[in-house]
């Protein structure tokens, strides 16, 4: 598991989500190192991480390698920060290692069938496309529209880059979605609420998962503060990171 590591402080975990990696984390971490020892690795079958088309990449077993990667750094509490489906693999996380977990920061978290009443799902689930799994490199254009509803600057190159390397993982990834899309959402299976401290936002205007499912969550993590974004998308580290950084400072110690 490839992971960037930097500032000093207490310990903070960071999970992208599905089809990113590590570096969709740098903008936001950026303005948290002074706090917090920030810790971005690269889930196995994403980024600079293994591909093993056997693994399971389950979100129980993603969190379970999570626990390891932790526990392997010396690190006995964590608070634990993660978008879309790794804000899914955070819950889980701290459901199955309460004692690990100090809090959790939730930007837009996948997980329950709330947040995946839109549009891209259903079209999903019915048989068409995801956008999230690109078939041509032209085709990173389209999917950083839908889920970024302010982009950040991106050099042609790095578009480019991105649009290979997806269209290299569309077997693996389509194997990944497919797998996560036929099971039952985990946080609405919990049976329990969780107390851990907690801050969930969320983009307006997101349109990959459906910003209403912040009240689902809020259900879920009792202890927790939710902030609406107005005008941002699916990824708020990337499109806001200075209006995240400030939130989560504000809401955490």
């Amino acid at each position: 598991m490839p992971y960037l590591e930097g500032g000093r402080g207490e310990p903070l975990l960071l999970i992208h989500g599905f089809g990113g990696d590590k570096d969709n984390f740098t903008r936001l971490a950026g303005k948290l190192t002074r706090r917090y020892r920030v810790l971005i690795p690269d889930l196995p079958g994403f980024g600079e991480a293994g591909r093993d088309p056997s693994l399971s990449y389950a979100i129980a077993d993603q969190a379970r390698r999570l626990a390891g990667f932790v526990a392997a750094l010396g690190i006995d509490r964590v608070q634990v920060g993660g978008n879309s489906m790794g804000g899914q693999i955070a819950v889980e996380l701290a459901a199955a290692y309460p004692d690990k977990v100090s809090a959790l920061w939730l930007l837009a978290p996948a997980g329950t069938a709330a947040a995946f009443d839109t549009e891209v799902v259903r079209t999903y689930a019915a048989g068409g496309e995801m956008p999230l799994l690109v078939r041509t490199p032209r085709q990173m254009d389209a999917m950083i529209a839908i889920t970024m509803s302010r982009p950040p600057f991106m050099p042609r190159s790095v578009r480019r880059f991105l649009g290979r390397r997806a269209c290299a993982d569309r077997p693996l990834h389509s194997k990944i979605m497919a797998e996560l899309h036929g099971h039952p959402p985990s946080l609405d299976l919990l049976g329990r609420t969780l107390p851990v401290r907690s801050v969930i936002v969320w983009g307006s205007e997101d349109r990959i998962l459906n910003p209403r499912a912040a009240e689902r969550m809020r259900e879920i993590l009792p202890n927790s503060e939710v902030v609406m974004l107005d005008g941002i998308g699916h990824v708020p580290m990337l499109e806001a990171p200075g209006r995240v950084a400030k939130i989560f400072l504000a809401h955490t110690p």
